[in-house]
């Protein structure tokens, strides 16, 4: 096999290869969903994404013989080194045409990773968890919704075979709303309702800039002492707002009040990809009609944010938002929706899923691996133990030296003290002198 080499991305030309690898490596795969080229572009253009305030990428491509055999980003993100005091640096935004160009991959990041003082590399991260994260493990059977992965089922063993190791599963449930939501959840919403001074509303679209904000202290409050949780800056959040804004339906939102303040949401999305698919990413020239030709037929939508502030998480506000959220689309033309990512260990929303009836049909998983510190060169090795062996007879001759001084002085001590005896012995001499005369 040819010699697989890892190079920067270097130029716009590269750049662009960069975003195109994806696109024609999942070609074949009838399930993968080709996202907006243009919305790639703007994700990892630094100018266009205020998570590169905090936070330095570096693009990786895989060559082999002239041609693209893969693709990487090495992320480190300091404003979770400042949360989580970690050493974790990221993976993300993988592709891989085989085994040897995914360890080849990995590895560059690692090398890079280690360079800048990290211990462990995480990932698939793209770029942060605010976004989209981990590598489809089960479910290959149907398609991604809106901001979801979706993989060649060989990825996992790829990276495995790098060193890499399970250190999270996110979960996707799939939620029929056909139908009335089930009895016991609406039991739990009326007594929530009749026990709590708890309102219910839509979110209020002509307040839109006022909403995000209100929308990112209860996400922020909710999501605090989650596993690997970054708050994202007010610029990230209002960025993913404004991109999402276009698609949005006020009848997939719904805001929980206490005494007027909000303190609970469940915010989805129309599941836009049904329309995206067969647009090869490119909205030109015949992309924007299949858009919205086919826009008219999205019939499901994603929860993507459903948070309670913690204050108030032991009142159980997730039956009744779920429930909320049922009641306010029924009629609409939405069927289906997918609860997601959700942490394999968070019971306070698996459990009310699958009370709900909901099924967890897609799992996601982020890898990690533990950096070995550099072992030294044989020929480092020597010079080292030269370098050592040299300061050992430095510091030999300094001590020969401090003894030589050390006798030195004591001989200068002695004849000084030879030279006090003698003036003593003259200064005796002359005192009994005129005696003896006499």
């Amino acid at each position: 096999m040819a010699l697989t080499e890892i190079r920067p991305v270097s130029g716009r030309l590269e750049f662009r290869r960069f975003i195109d690898y994806a696109y024609e490596r999942n070609a074949g795969d009838p399930h993968w969903i080709p996202p907006l080229r243009m919305a790639e572009h703007e994700r990892l253009t630094p100018k266009k994404n205020p998570f590169f305030a905090h936070a330095d990428v570096e693009l990786l491509l895989a060559w082999r013989d002239g041609r693209i055999a893969g693709r990487i980003a090495a992320i480190d993100d300091r404003l979770h080194h400042d949360t989580h005091h970690d050493q974790v640096a990221m993976f993300g935004f993988f592709e891989a045409e085989d085994a040897d160009a995914a360890r080849a991959l990995l590895g560059a990041v690692e090398t890079w990773a280690r360079a800048r003082g990290r211990a462990i590399v995480r990932g698939p991260i793209n770029p942060s968890l605010n976004e989209s994260a981990g590598l489809l493990v089960d479910g290959f059977d149907s398609d991604p919704m809106l901001m979801m992965p979706h993989n060649p089922p060989e990825y996992g063993a790829h990276i495995e075979s790098a060193g890499y190791r399970k250190v999270k599963d996110l979960f996707a449930w799939l939620y029929d709303l056909d139908g009335e939501p089930p009895a016991v959840i609406g039991r739990l919403a009326a007594r929530l309702r009749e026990r709590q001074r708890i309102t219910v509303r839509p979110l209020n679209l002509r307040e839109f800039t006022r909403e995000v904000e209100r929308l990112r202290v209860i996400y922020c409050g909710a999501w605090e002492r989650n596993w690997g949780f970054v708050a994202p800056t007010e610029a990230e959040f209002r960025r993913l707002a404004s991109e999402l804004r276009p698609i949005f339906d006020p009848r997939c939102a719904v805001c929980a009040e206490v005494d007027g303040r909000p303190v609970a949401c469940a915010i989805a999305i129309p599941d836009i990809n049904q329309a995206l698919k067969g647009t090869n990413g490119r909205l030109l020239p015949l992309g924007l009609f299949r858009l919205l030709f086919r826009a008219r037929y999205v019939n499901q939508m994603r929860l993507l944010l459903l948070g309670v502030d913690a204050a108030y998480r032991s009142l159980g506000l997730y039956p009744l938002l779920l429930f909320e959220l049922h009641r306010q689309v029924q009629g609409g033309p939405y069927r289906r929706a997918e609860f997601s990512w959700v942490l394999e260990d968070n019971r306070d929303i698996n459990q009310p899923a699958e009370m709900a009836g909901a099924t967890r049909y897609k799992t996601y998983r982020i890898y990690e691996k533990r950096l070995e510190p550099l072992s030294t060169p044989p020929v480092a090795q020597a010079v080292t133990h030269v370098a050592q062996a040299v300061t050992h007879v430095a510091q030999a001759v300094t001590h020969v030296a401090q003894a030589v001084t050390h006798v030195a002085q004591a001989v200068t001590h002695v004849a000084q003290a030879v030279t006090h005896v003698t003036q003593a012995v003259t200064q005796v001499a002359q005192a009994f002198r005129p005696a003896i005369v006499g």
